[in-house]
């Protein structure tokens, strides 16, 4: 469902974003040294996939990996995702336990 071809990263917003069906999902984030903060998970009542939230944070995690940036995620939702996905882990600055 969801397509590494339809992510943006919009820089001026400083958010990762989106669009399914006319719904607008977002990673809202601040980007700092070599270290990328994600802040807040905006996801749209209107998206009903259970599978959408996964899909959409694995597209993001890909994007920065491919940057090599350290991810530090400061939303529960994002923490959790990183917590049951192992190779997400070695993207967390050196001493960062979540």
């Amino acid at each position: 469902m969801v397509d590494a071809a339809e992510l943006i990263d919009n820089d001026f917003l400083r958010q990762f974003e989106i669009k399914i069906d006319n719904h607008l999902a977002k990673i809202e984030y601040s980007l700092q040294e070599r270290k990328i903060f994600l802040t807040k998970l905006i996801i749209p009542e209107g998206i009903k996939d259970e599978d959408f939230k996964k899909e959409f944070l694995a597209l993001v995690f890909e994007q920065i990996e491919g940057r090599n940036l350290s991810v530090v995620p400061t939303s529960p939702e994002i923490a959790k995702f990183v917590r049951s996905n192992r190779k997400y882990k070695r993207m967390l600055p050196v001493g960062l336990r979540i």
